[in-house]
């Protein structure tokens, strides 16, 4: 019988192991709370655990942290970490440490969903390779586990605050596995970190985004939006070939009015598409919509062609929307410095 990740099971789910195995059900919350709340990465450091019991569990439960691959470290506290898999693929994840630089409480991981991506946005470091495979929950939940027993080493009370499943991947053509993992980081009793706290970014799988609102109307929402026209978002985002405008834009409304939040719209802004002109087109184009745009000056990549545009058309195209009602923020640049976009450290790697 397949042995199953302990990293990707809820409690309920190593309770029935338990059960099927004649252990103990007050095991499962012992071994959740070691697995999920301390980031235990091997039995051993199950001291509660009595070795018979552990034996037996090992017969059908496995549990491997991901192999640390490389660790980059920014000036600005920012982390980005390269993760190796069981079957040798590699995936990014980014900590962004607030708290650092900032009297603000807030620790978020920017986690990835799939091994590569299939949507193929043009200035994305990610997509240049295509999408290799799908995470498993216990993958996406193994990034959280591990740079948090990474990062206690120096900090004993290390705890993640926030999570944003905006990594390499697209998270709802993932659907199943993230929704899991947000499950599983969400218990009481393993990190707790609240669905309020956690945001899901999307380049606009409608189907998904009407989904998601039905099943869980707590998490946040944020839409690859990049362009206030199909022309332009076809070359940006080529998901808009699937479901354009017109139908991503009521799906997001539907998503906004049965859970009384705001979509986030992020927008790369990119030198010479920056102009008045757009941000007009764009300003109309969410009029009315419950939605804040987040302007995000693209990260140079190595073979797009693409560069930022000055200062200057970042804040008068922000100054458009704001004039126009829209709630727009420009991006706080994190990590530039240790090539935080997505992607570009795994590309690094593969290249070397």
């Amino acid at each position: 019988m397949e042995r199953l990740d302990l990293r990707g099971l809820t409690e309920e789910e190593i309770a029935d192991v338990c059960r099927e195995l004649g252990v103990p059900r007050f095991r499962a919350s012992q071994l959740f709370g070691w697995v999920q709340a301390k980031a235990a990465a091997a039995w051993e450091e199950m001291r509660n655990i009595g070795k018979a019991d552990r034996a037996v569990l090992q017969t059908r439960l496995f549990l491997k942290a991901l192999e640390l691959r490389r660790e980059q470290r920014s000036a600005d506290g920012t982390r980005k970490y390269l993760f190796r898999l069981a079957d040798g693929e590699t995936i990014e994840c980014v900590l962004m440490d607030y708290d650092r630089i900032a009297a603000r409480d807030r620790r978020t991981i920017c986690l990835s969903t799939q091994v590569g991506c299939p949507v193929g946005c043009s200035f994305c470091a990610t997509g240049q390779g295509g999408l290799r495979r799908n995470l498993s929950p216990a993958e996406i939940v193994g990034q959280v586990l591990d740079v948090t027993r990474l990062l206690r080493r120096e900090e004993p009370d290390f705890r993640v605050t926030n999570l944003v499943f905006m990594g390499m991947g697209e998270p709802l053509l993932n659907y199943a596995s993230v929704l899991k993992a947000v499950r599983i980081l969400n218990s009481q009793h393993g990190q707790n970190i609240g669905m309020r706290r956690m945001t899901i970014s999307t380049s606009g799988v409608v189907p998904r985004i009407r989904d998601l609102a039905r099943d869980n109307p707590q998490i946040g929402l944020a839409v690859s939006l990049h362009a206030a026209t199909d022309e332009a978002r076809d070359v940006l985002v080529p998901m808009n070939r699937r479901y354009p405008l017109r139908e991503l834009l009521p799906a997001c409304r539907a998503y906004a009015e049965v859970t009384h939040r705001r979509v986030t719209f992020e927008v790369a802004l990119i030198n010479g598409q920056c102009s008045r002109e757009m941000a007009e087109a764009m300003a109309d184009l969410l009029a009315g919509q419950l939605a804040h745009v987040n302007l995000i000056p693209v990260n140079p990549v190595g073979g797009t062609g693409m560069e930022r545009p000055s200062p200057g058309e970042v804040r008068e195209f922000a100054e458009v929307l704001a004039r126009a009602g829209i709630s727009v923020s420009i991006r706080e640049e994190r990590g530039v410095d240790i090539d935080a976009a997505c992607g570009q450290l795994r590309r690094r790697e593969e290249e070397y």
